[in-house]
């Protein structure tokens, strides 16, 4: 690699509901993203898959692994304390209370990680290139470990696992959510040392996190591209259009979610927003070409 900046831009939570799928789907046409990750225990995953194939766009799709959405792809009678009294998947506040008493089975947690991963091979047909974890759930002990040992056990190239975490500058130049910031940098920096050791490529820096009044800023995305270092930045996204089906799945209709994937499509869209890109110095790469050029890079050097 030369010394240019490379930048991922990924949108989350593809398939989590149709409008949702739609909007990033508008994105990849215009080149806008990178790369997007698939909730594969969704209710809308099939048909998000078949609306990415009929498409015809070089969209990257990775794996979104979660843990407090709708139903688990592993049968119920063995994941039992990860759900709720309807069958569903913990929402996640639950879900973390349930796992700081303890009343949550590691083992399970893994069954459940493998039945997604092979619910995305049934889906996608090749192993996931593109690995992170819907509302970050994997920076919360032990799931961090539980994963990277499952997307080890199988055998097929380590994928480019997101690293949650910004410089601390960052955090005092970029307004929103500090406080959930400084919690998932805290946590992430930890992690990132876990995949680092163990050989999982991923980013120097990630930007973009943040809660829905700061995404109605024209200058989000760019006042965090301009200011943000590293060689290897991964931008996180949530655009969308309008989903009502999210609501009382992923959201309510009170805290602003189903309008924020509407700002960020908005917002990815501005001219703007590949501005901030050009005069940052970034150029924009999927995960498969940045681990191919670092490939390429090793060996060359040997």
């Amino acid at each position: 690699m030369d010394a240019t900046r490379f930048l991922v831009v990924i949108a989350d939570d593809y398939g989590i509901g149709p409008e949702t799928s739609r909007g990033i789907l508008e994105l990849a046409a215009r080149n806008l993203i990178t790369g997007t990750v698939l909730i594969v225990n969704s209710l809308y995953a099939e048909d998000a898959v078949r609306a990415w194939r009929q498409s015809g766009c070089n969209l990257e799709m990775g794996w979104h692994p979660c843990l407090t959405l709708d139903r688990p792809c592993a049968p119920a009678r063995r994941v039992p304390s990860l759900l709720d009294r309807t069958g569903q998947l913990l929402p996640l506040r639950r879900f973390l209370a349930r796992l700081y008493l303890h009343q949550i089975c590691p083992q399970q947690i893994e069954i459940e990680l493998h039945a997604q991963y092979d619910r995305f091979l049934e889906l996608i047909g090749h192993a996931p290139r593109l690995v992170n974890s819907h509302q970050h759930i994997s920076l919360f002990p032990p799931i961090g470990s539980i994963l990277r040992r499952v997307l080890r056990a199988r055998g097929a190239p380590l994928p480019y696992l997101r690293r949650v975490r910004e410089p601390w500058t960052m955090l005092g130049r970029i307004r929103g959510a500090q406080k959930k910031r400084t919690l998932l940098t805290l946590l992430g920096r930890l992690e990132a040392r876990h995949q680092a050791y163990e050989g999982f490529p991923g980013n120097d820096w990630l930007a973009g996190i943040t809660d829905p009044p700061w995404v109605r800023d024209p200058d989000f995305f760019a006042r965090w591209l301009t200011r943000i270092p590293g060689r290897i930045v991964e931008l996180a996204c949530h655009p969308g259009r309008r989903d009502p089906t999210l609501i009382g799945r992923d959201c309510t209709e009170q805290d602003g979610m189903v309008q924020r994937r509407i700002e960020e499509l908005r917002l990815l869209q501005q001219p703007n927003f590949l501005d901030a890109c050009r005069q940052a110095g970034f150029t924009l790469v999927s995960a498969s070409e940045l681990l191919a050029r670092q490939t390429g890079r090793i060996a060359h050097a040997a």
